[in-house]
């Protein structure tokens, strides 16, 4: 819902984009994917920076561009930031990359699909050459949970093709986020004698999606994303012992080597290169993510990378409202 009427309204085209790379994902998703494109009143997109939104577990994309109760949704917040002057005018766009098992982190999984290739390969040269917008120094990418981990992911692997990013409660610190969840998931397995692939297809047949169960499915498409098996039902196998709870170390190194804590290590120097780098988390994150997101801002400060780094003083939902802080930081860097 707009908090001001009088602004200018930008316009969303919704795009598609039959992806190639996707064709060799293991869940059996469709490879043709939405793209919803904002572009700002007034402009036709030419010359543009552009932004592109990755959004959290449980969505995508079209999700941010979708009427919104009791706020804003993303371009009727673009709308108020850009008529306000607050931030100059950018595209945007947003990419449909849900999964069947609920999400993505962004980056090449041999389950999950090739999530990086989708979008350096595809969907960001696609809107480019529709919209003449973006290129080369003018493109970043920004998300909150999910969506913060895959803009870390990002700009880490990718400073040459990112020029910025913003991570909003993005997965951080991993033993801290997910230790606690495995004794849940394996209660839960319990209920379908130890079995993933019976959780699963109950899962899937359940007439009604409950909310503690999102979060075992979540824990499966991390295990199908850092560590996935291409032999074992949807790709699931997971790091800790059926009937202990005891970690196997083997597969844990598999989901470590993929923390933004140690992808730092070998790639933070690389940082140097964005124009901006924003991130945030809520002081009580139920996910323990504060605890990450402070480690990261100290391993950045150690090695000389120029980038914001705030505290909120709440949790993990509902966390839209921090857009007013780092779009403008954003778009005001890649347009310089």
């Amino acid at each position: 819902m707009r908090k001001d009427f009088a602004l200018p309204r930008g316009t969303v085209h919704r795009l598609t984009v039959d992806s190639e790379v996707l064709k060799s994902n293991l869940l059996g998703d469709p490879t043709e994917r939405i793209i919803d494109v904002y572009v700002p009143a007034g402009k036709t997109g030419e010359g543009l920076p552009l932004l592109v939104d990755l959004v959290g577990f449980t969505a995508g994309g079209p999700a941010h561009s979708n009427w919104k109760n009791f706020g804003e949704n993303v371009p009727e917040r673009l709308d108020r930031l850009i008529g306000s002057g607050a931030m100059p005018p950018c595209v945007v766009a947003f990419p449909d990359c849900f999964t069947k098992l609920g999400g993505n982190q962004y980056i090449n999984s041999v389950v999950m699909g090739r999530w990086d290739d989708f979008l350096l390969e595809e969907a960001v040269p696609f809107i480019e050459r529709k919209f003449g917008c973006g290129g080369t120094g003018r493109r970043g990418c920004f998300g909150k949970s999910s969506g913060g981990y895959g803009t870390m992911a990002q700009v880490m692997l990718h400073p040459d093709f990112w020029s910025a990013g913003a991570s909003h409660s993005g997965d951080v610190g991993f033993e801290l986020l997910f230790f606690p969840d495995y004794p849940k998931v394996l209660r839960a397995l319990a209920t379908t004698d130890n079995s993933i692939q019976k959780w699963l297809e109950k899962f899937f047949a359940a007439p009604k999606v409950k909310d503690a169960d999102v979060h075992i499915l979540m824990d499966l498409a991390m295990a199908a994303t850092y560590d996935p098996d291409p032999g074992a039902y949807m790709g699931v196998r997971l790091p800790v012992t059926i009937d202990t709870c005891e970690l196997i170390p083997e597969r844990w190194a598999n989901y470590v080597k993929w923390d933004p804590l140690t992808l730092v290590e070998k790639h933070g120097k690389g940082l140097k290169k964005l124009k901006a780098l924003y991130i945030d988390c809520g002081d009580i994150d139920q996910y323990n993510l504060v605890y990450g997101s402070r480690r990261m801002h100290k391993r950045l400060t150690e090695l000389g990378v120029p980038h914001v780094y705030e505290e909120f003083a709440d949790d993990h939902s509902a966390v839209d409202y921090r857009m007013d802080v780092s779009l403008p930081i954003l778009a005001k860097a890649l347009s310089s």
